[in-house]
């Protein structure tokens, strides 16, 4: 495997492991943004734009949008767009849960579409975010407790005779995490202050969800693979957020970095695709500049990122046979009829002029016609700011299980289509017609 592509790879690992939840997350990427130059903006503050400025908001300590203002007169947005959260468990309150009076378990439900099975028998940590008040303020502090704290056991096999091999997975029974015996009781609460900063008393809620700490690893006979605890979507904005920084201004192009959060629950929160943030940053930059957005939107076009399934080397007949793509073999272009991606003729050929002038390797996904997909935020984030769009991801395997896996040669792939991304200028002619130059 090549050195580069193996350098990014660690790099990437290093990333996840600092991004437990969406939360860590978006601390992680303001820290590189303030870091680049960024000015970090409040929403309820009155803006100072400028050409040339660049800015960046977060909303919910959990999604961000950065953006580069033109040098000119705005006349386009080139938006790369993916999302922070991962699908995981959440701890429910009054989460400590004696059983059988030996025992402390965790009352949690299940975030987004996990697969249940891949979160047994392995090191569990717990991070989120804390409420804390002093006084009459309340402060949010995101909190990583740091060590191995739980573990969701197996039943073993010789007590489930009789029981189907692979019996469905009860997430009001089965999932429930050992965390301590009896006499730890309360320790959750002190646990969270102490990563707060705060004492016990002063944490007035928190959101806090489990997380694999077995880390990250590069793997295979050429070290061509990696895995990782949420490979989906960090890896995409981890990717596109490198070649985002990477890139040059322009002289006419708002450049827009965006990851939202509750993507895996339906993006329809208020620091979802689904709300009004991306519509709202927009505005507020274009009209500074005395642009209307809804003038520039036709020259505008998004990368919606998010990874999708490498054909499985055990069960390929799940994949449509002509549109398999596999791990390593560049950026995935996906498609679907019922507009779940929103990849259409125009997108997929200017997004594919873009790679070839970049000399990017590209692929194609597609549903097998009898199997339904997901979908992502690009249709959903298209129905408040609308715009030519392309769905793309990387190819993997596992997807939303506790540890996924990916190949090394495609992050850097990303990272090169996101800077050529955001160096292209698209102008629409008419209806029907564009000009990529």
């Amino acid at each position: 495997m090549d050195e580069r592509a193996l350098s990014i790879t660690r790099d990437l690992i290093d990333f996840l492991a600092k991004c437990p939840t969406a939360f860590q997350a978006a601390d992680e990427i303001g820290k590189e943004l303030e870091a680049a130059g960024f000015q970090r903006l409040q929403e309820g503050t009155r803006w100072e734009i400028v050409p040339g400025g660049r800015y960046f908001l977060t909303r919910n300590m959990s999604s961000v949008v950065a953006w580069r203002m033109p040098t000119g007169r705005p006349e386009s947005v080139m938006i790369a767009a993916s999302h922070t959260d991962s699908p995981s468990f959440k701890i429910k309150a009054n989460a400590e849960n004696e059983a059988f009076g030996q025992y402390l378990r965790l009352n949690t439900e299940r975030y987004g579409g996990a697969i249940l099975s891949s979160w047994f028998d392995r090191p569990l940590g717990i991070a989120g975010r804390a409420i804390v008040r002093r006084g009459d303020r309340f402060e949010a502090v995101p909190v990583d407790l740091g060590r191995d704290l739980c573990v969701i056991p197996n039943v073993c096999i010789h007590l489930t005779r009789g029981m189907p091999e692979n019996h469905s997975i009860n997430p009001a029974v089965d999932t429930f995490p050992l965390f301590g015996e009896i006499a730890s009781k309360g320790a959750l609460t002190e646990l969270v202050a102490r990563a707060a900063g705060a004492k016990s008393e002063e944490i007035a809620g928190s959101d806090l969800f489990l997380y694999d700490r077995t880390g990250g690893r590069v793997w295979g006979a050429g070290s061509e693979f990696f895995s990782s605890p949420r490979i989906d979507n960090m890896q995409c904005a981890w990717a596109t957020l490198r070649g985002f920084l990477a890139a040059a201004g322009s002289e006419s192009a708002v450049q827009v970095w965006a990851s939202f959060d509750n993507e895996e629950t339906g993006s329809a929160t208020k620091q979802g695709a689904g709300s009004a943030l991306l519509l709202d940053s927009l505005t507020r930059a274009c009209a500074s500049q005395g642009v209307a957005l809804q003038e520039i939107l036709a020259s505008s076009f998004m990368l919606s990122a998010d990874n999708g399934h490498a054909v499985h080397p055990n069960h390929p007949e799940l994949n449509d046979r002509e549109n398999a793509p596999h791990m390593n073999g560049g950026v995935v272009v996906k498609y679907n009829a019922a507009q779940k991606y929103t990849t259409d003729a125009v997108s997929a050929a200017l997004f594919g002029e873009i790679c070839r002038r970049a000399g990017v390797p590209t692929q194609v996904y597609a549903n097998r016609s009898d199997l339904p997909g997901g979908g992502t935020l690009g249709s959903i984030s298209n129905t408040r700011v609308a715009m030519n769009t392309v769905d793309i991801g990387l190819a993997q395997l596992a997807m939303h299980s506790c540890w996924e896996t990916g190949g090394c040669a495609d992050t850097i792939c990303m990272v090169e289509a996101a800077a050529a991304f955001y160096l292209s200028r698209i102008e629409a002619l008419s209806d029907g017609s564009w000009e990529l130059l």
